[in-house]
């Protein structure tokens, strides 16, 4: 016997039992973001790597350690970590600087992270996510964060809190960075390694460091002040004050988390994450942020770009299951000839049938049918002969002869 060939590590199925799961996402998807204008985008699962390498940034995690990289005829390809870089890419390519703003794009797909598979996290992973170009006031920022509670919210996620912080722009951000520098040089020796890499690449990144006795020295009295302190220019601030406006008129509860960073180098000013409380236990659902300066390190115009993404595997875990939807009818027939042409009527009527291909016995037939369909369609010698089908509701086992001809309107009438 030859040997079995199991999945890879740190990717999953998606059997048919989950599909529902997954399609209730994607529909929901399209449901609330068409209300806000929002057009679907679908990108290549791979990208040339350069595009990661300067629009995600070469001093992340990402891609310094986890991204799946190959070489095919001398050119170093990605398959991709993230999917706001591959939508820029897009944008500037295909000529979407040129529409009138607000240009309001949303996707979902997998995305490829070489990191430790864990409950919620898989090598192969699935984001839903938006990203609109074209609009700097922070209308747009208050937009895409009220946009991503009610998409929550439509799954059954109610119990959100939402996290805020302003990273000010590059120019009033320099300093801010050479001062969390000046202020940890003392306690270089003792961060974790990670941090003493991000040290000199990207002192910001510490702040979102995991490791306890990172954050135990971050709480430091000298330290913490240094970290909370505003930092951020009048034109930023401004910008900042004007979001937490538009949260307040929405009623869009939130909190200020000056530690709040994010893990991606093309962030300025707004960046926030949404966590949810549900099934009891805190889990951050949605990141994301302002990118003003990405359209143009990509080669594009200057634009003034915002949006987020969603990991689909954790709001899945977050989430009641979808009970699977059952046939509206299974036929129950010795004619499988007979059976194969009443299925195709009442399917080019728009229903959901199926029948017996195996042609059991008549018992195992309504068996079957019990389990998998609202009605069972029994097509019998005496059904054949008369031009009848009698349906059986399978609910309250009522049972009603039906003409042939009218069974797509009488059906569910049973």
């Amino acid at each position: 016997m030859a040997k079995i060939i199991n999945v890879v590590k740190g990717t999953k199925d998606i059997l048919p039992a989950d599909a529902p799961m997954w399609q209730r996402l994607e529909k929901n998807a399209l449901e609330v973001f068409s209300k806000y204008g929002y057009k679907e985008i679908r990108t290549p699962i791979f990208e040339v790597t350069e595009l990661f390498a300067r629009g995600v940034g070469d001093t992340t995690d990402i891609v310094n350690k986890e991204m799946y990289t190959f070489e095919k005829s001398d050119r170093s390809l990605t398959l991709r970590p993230e999917n706001t870089a591959g939508v820029v890419r897009s944008f500037i390519e295909n000529g979407m600087t040129r529409l009138s703003p607000p240009v309001k794009l949303w996707y979902k797909g997998p995305m490829f992270r070489y990191e430790r598979p864990q409950a919620g996290r898989q090598r192969q992973f699935h984001q839903v996510g938006v990203e609109m170009f074209g609009v700097k006031e922070p209308a747009a920022d208050a937009e895409v964060i009220l946009l991503a509670v009610n998409y929550l919210k439509s799954l059954g996620l109610n119990d959100l809190e939402v996290e805020i912080n302003s990273l000010g722009c590059p120019e009033c951000r320099e300093a801010y960075k050479n001062k969390i520098k000046e202020v940890l040089k003392p306690e270089f020796d003792n961060l974790c390694d990670d941090c003493k890499n991000r040290y000199e690449k990207n002192p910001l990144r510490l702040l979102d460091c995991k490791v306890e006795s990172c954050k135990a020295i971050f709480e430091k009295p000298e330290i913490k002040a240094v970290i909370q302190s505003d930092f951020i220019c009048e034109a930023c601030a401004e910008h900042y004050s004007k979001l937490k406006t538009y949260l307040d008129e929405l009623k869009i509860k939130y909190i200020e988390n000056k530690l709040l960073v994010r893990g991606l180098d093309y962030y300025n000013r707004t960046v926030f994450e949404i966590k949810s409380n549900n099934l009891g236990s805190q889990n951050a659902v949605c990141g994301g942020g302002r990118y003003d300066s990405l359209v143009r390190n990509l080669g594009g115009d200057d634009t003034p770009a915002v949006g987020w993404a969603m990991g689909m595997e954790r709001l899945i875990s977050l989430i009641p299951p979808v009970e699977a939807k059952k046939l509206d009818g299974y036929i129950v027939s010795n004619s499988p000839v007979e059976a194969f042409k009443l299925a195709e009527e009442l399917r080019n009527e728009g229903f959901e049938v199926e029948f017996d291909l195996q042609n059991k016995k008549f018992t195992k037939q309504l068996e079957k049918a019990s389990k998998v369909a609202d009605y069972a369609l029994i097509l019998g010698e005496d059904e054949i002969k008369t031009n009848t089908v009698s349906v059986k509701n399978l609910a309250t086992s009522t049972q009603k002869s039906v003409a042939r001809v009218n069974i797509g309107s009488e059906i569910k009438n049973v």
